[in-house]
């Protein structure tokens, strides 16, 4: 099964990242998480993404706040997807972060999930992975089933108490 890379541009997005990876260990997905910034680190992280897909990556998350840009350099040196997970931040409340991951130019293509959304992250990579994968698909229509169901009961919970 191929990988997932999770990239955080600062340790201090870790806790972000808990969601992702409980996501990766539900579903059984091998992942990777490091620490590479834009700013800091641009030649390591743009040779990171350059390697991904012969080290046996199949999507990237790219986790960055306030100046987001780690999707975007990751995304410019590799064919793989790539996800950007804005981070909240003391400036703007993470607004900063998602205005900095919008507006990738033609051609170079980053998904965008929401603010502190590690747990979509990870399952938008589930699910390009299981594109290729049968096995994943079926533990994928298994996680959909037990949403579906928790809320039918939950539907049932609050009509016999508020009904």
């Amino acid at each position: 099964m191929l990988k997932v890379a999770v990239v955080m541009g600062s340790r201090s997005d870790a806790d972000k990242v808990k969601p992702a990876v409980d996501i990766f260990k539900k579903f059984g997905v091998p992942y990777t998480v490091r620490v590479l910034s834009a700013h800091r680190t641009p030649t390591e992280a743009a040779e990171f993404a350059a390697k991904a897909a012969a080290d046996g990556y199949g999507a990237i998350i790219a986790v960055a706040g306030k100046a987001a840009h780690l999707g975007g350099v990751l995304a410019a040196a590799t064919t793989l997807p790539v996800v950007a997970l804005p981070v909240s931040t003391s400036f703007l409340d993470g607004l900063d972060s998602v205005l900095s991951v919008l507006p990738m130019p033609s051609g170079v293509p980053v998904a965008v999930v929401g603010v502190n959304s590690g747990a979509n992250a990870a399952l938008f990579c589930v699910r390009v992975l299981a594109a290729g994968d049968k096995a994943l698909t079926e533990k994928y229509l298994g996680y959909v089933k037990e949403m579906h169901d928790r809320t039918l009961a939950d539907d049932a919970a609050i009509a016999a108490q508020l009904n």
